[in-house]
């Protein structure tokens, strides 16, 4: 089956206690949008982003969480999970998120995407969703979605179909760099593998297997 873009949604300004950013600003309630959007390689047009320091960049221009994933949280919670309710730009539906190689390319509309590593949960995200436990239940289901980059600028919209145009042969994936940087240390040298992984978390990988 081929996926799909479920919907693209965007952020705006939210002022909550939770939020992150010093300010009291959040932009983690996304909400969907009807038509095309751009996305570049400093973000998606639209979108707000709060507390910079830890979110958006070019390794983290884009966040997509599968439908699927988030359906099984709305079973766990007894809530309704609308698309966006993770934070998420893109919804998808038939992609495996979590199973992404990192480094592979996404073609979506006219926009050429990259893997790059997963989302990390943090304490704005709980008190979105107002679970005190969500980062420690967030962390051992270990679903987290994936940040891209956006390598050719273009519109993506929903309903949009996400084909995978490459994939490295080295097979490290999202899911197993989430495992590896939380509960699973002992796979921290497969990460070393993925050549397009951050800078950043290549080199705290470094540090963790030096001070072993």
């Amino acid at each position: 089956m081929t996926g799909r873009v479920v919907a693209v949604n965007l952020g705006a300004v939210t002022e909550a206690e939770w939020a992150g950013d010093p300010s009291g600003r959040s932009g983690i309630d996304k909400r969907p949008v009807d038509g095309p959007v751009l996305f570049r390689a400093d973000g998606v047009a639209g979108d707000f982003i709060g507390e910079r320091a830890h979110h958006g960049g070019p390794d983290q221009a884009v966040y997509a969480y599968a439908e699927e994933d988030a359906g099984w949280w709305a079973t766990e919670l007894g809530r309704d999970i609308r698309p966006g309710g993770f934070g998420e730009n893109l919804t998808t539906y038939a992609v495996d998120v979590t199973g992404a190689v990192i480094g592979e390319q996404w073609q979506i509309g006219s926009a050429l995407l990259q893997v790059t590593k997963p989302r990390t949960p943090c304490a704005t995200f709980a008190g979105f969703w107002g679970v005190p436990d969500l980062i420690k239940r967030f962390t051992v289901r270990a679903l987290p979605g994936a940040y891209l980059r956006v390598l050719r600028a273009g519109e993506v919209g929903p309903g949009d179909p996400v084909q995978v145009v490459d994939r490295p042969t080295h097979g490290v994936t999202i899911g197993e760099v989430f495992r590896a940087t939380s509960l699973e240390p002992e796979l921290l040298p497969r990460l070393l593998d993925a050549p397009d992984l951050p800078e950043p978390i290549r080199e705290k990988v470094r540090r963790r297997l030096a001070a072993r």
